[in-house]
């Protein structure tokens, strides 16, 4: 397995750690477990953003500038405005 793969798999159990985190924070009652799974979800978004500049680094993650127009009419398809 080639360091992509395994730091796109890395990615995704961050954010699927992130969905229990917030799910958990939202859910609990008691505040001393709200404030532990907050920390938790907190540590994990620093990881998320780390391994996001790690594959921007590495150029396995690209980022493209999209154009004005090209956000607009993907705005009016996703409305019902063709």
């Amino acid at each position: 397995m080639n360091n992509k793969i395994l730091i796109e798999n890395y990615l995704l159990i961050l954010k699927s750690t992130v969905e229990v985190y917030v799910h958990g924070t939202l859910e609990s009652s008691n505040k001393d477990i709200r404030d532990l799974l907050k920390h938790g979800l907190s540590e994990t978004m620093t990881h998320q953003a780390d391994t996001y500049d790690i594959m921007k680094k590495y150029g396995f993650y690209n980022i493209e500038n999209v154009d004005l127009n090209n956000i607009k009419q993907t705005l009016q398809k996703v409305q019902g405005n063709n």
